[in-house]
């Protein structure tokens, strides 16, 4: 017989608060049962589904919430008894400990612990990380981002040996950052790999387990360079959502998710939450995903136009990546094809090519579309950061793509504006 997870609860006179139980069994084998930390009303609990049941006064996020977490701590469970070489330790002791390891898991991590098994624990258990930002659990995207910091540390381990946390000293900074040139990484890839190293070892000091701060050193930095990204201003916008896509609804779909990105500055990841109970006197509002941070939008003309279109909800978004493919198809069709020079540094030599605009176009190019296009229009730089959602003006400036001759204008166009030019002249 399979192995088999299932939670319940015991209903008491007492309180209608019930711990929520962990049964483990595989048949005559064992058959032992624990308590987890999760708690629910009893009455929002079904003992024969082991789940909470679907009701009104339960809401649909705690519910989800709640399930989630269950399913954690089920593959947990399942995982921590796949690694047992002797499968006949099994009792209630032995999963109570294991539940405790799924919630308090520094408890044991043992001293002496080296960098790669430490790394190892903190990726498995980085589903319980939480944003110190926004309060939600981290994304997806940076689970994997240490998943791949990792890969690359294991490489480095095959040229010069497994470092441990006292080897991370400035040699091994200048070998790793070499390395993650000699793949082809640019600089700012490089400088992620370094800010990721940084979370993982301030993350070990924090557990008492690795007491080497080399890595603090000044010198031992996140490197970045100014990269040079696109933006479609209001000319091209227009004849980008002008251009008949119907015969490709596909593209015509994300076309117009893009026109909504780039004129309300949303993130690709914020887009599905453009819905009507949010929209009220043309303002929308909504709470940004990656931050956490409330965010009032007045919806220009355009984007009510295609909120019309599909009937006040938006096309579901797709994968990131299929979104990014398709909107180049779509730019392409639609001849954004203006000139740009782009410049890449590889291992220290500075490279650059000739695009033509729809080759470089991503979801991310509608945020800058926004916030310069606002800029330009001379909107206050404070006015577009609320909107935006940008913390700083150095990280919203980032976002500005005018080049020095569009600076040089949008000057001249002030001064005329304001008839300086004729005092000059007097």
């Amino acid at each position: 017989m399979a192995k088999k997870v299932r939670f319940f609860i015991r209903v008491s006179k007492k309180t209608n608060i019930a711990p929520i139980r962990l049964r483990f069994s595989n048949g005559r084998q064992f058959d032992v049962y624990a308590k987890t930390e999760e708690q629910i009303n009893s009455k929002y609990w079904n003992n024969d589904k082991g789940e909470p049941r679907v009701l009104a006064e339960y809401s649909e996020k705690q519910r989800d919430k709640l399930i989630k977490r269950l399913e954690d701590i089920q593959q947990f469970v399942l995982s921590e008894y796949d690694k047992l070489s002797d499968k006949t330790i099994i009792d209630s002791s032995w999963l109570s400990i294991v539940i405790d390891r799924f919630y308090n898991p520094t408890k044991y991590i043992q001293k002496g612990t080296s960098l790669f098994s430490y790394i190892k624990y903190f990726i498995e258990n980085s589903h319980k990380r939480i944003n110190p930002r926004s309060g939600v659990p981290i994304s997806y995207k940076m689970k994997r981002e240490y998943s791949v910091t990792f890969d690359y540390l294991k490489l480095y381990a095959q040229q010069y040996g497994e470092p441990d946390f006292v080897d991370i000293d400035m040699e091994f900074y200048n070998n790793f950052t070499e390395l993650l040139r000699d793949k082809g990484l640019q600089t700012n890839t490089v400088g992620k790999k370094i800010q990721t190293l940084k979370i993982f070892l301030n993350s070990a000091t924090e557990d008492g387990i690795n007491v080497y701060n080399k890595y603090k050193s000044r010198k031992f930095r996140v490197i970045s360079e100014e990269v040079e990204n696109i933006y479609l201003d209001v000319t091209e916008l227009e004849q980008f959502y002008k251009f008949d896509l119907k015969y490709k609804p596909s593209l015509e779909r994300v076309r117009d998710l893009f026109i909504v990105a780039c004129w309300t500055g949303l993130r690709f990841s914020d887009l599905h939450q453009i819905a009507p109970e949010r929209i009220n006197n043309g303002i929308l509002t909504l709470k940004q995903t990656k931050t956490g941070d409330s965010v009032w939008i007045p919806l220009y003309p355009i984007v009510q136009v295609i909120l019309d279109k599909y009937n006040g909800k938006l096309p579901k978004p797709i994968s990131n990546q299929k979104y990014n493919d398709y909107l180049k198809e779509a730019a392409k069709m639609a001849k954004l094809k203006a000139p740009f020079i782009k410049t890449i540094y590889k291992k220290g030599k500075k490279l650059e090519k000739m695009h033509e605009k729809h080759e470089l176009i991503t979801s991310h190019t509608a945020r800058r579309s926004f916030c310069t296009n606002a800029y330009e229009m001379g909107i206050p730089s404070i006015t577009i950061m609320a909107i935006s959602g940008h913390k700083t003006e150095q990280a919203f400036l980032k976002y500005i793509k005018m080049d020095g001759k569009r600076h040089a204008e949008k000057m001249r166009d002030v001064w005329i504006e304001r008839g300086m030019h004729l005092k000059a002249a007097n």
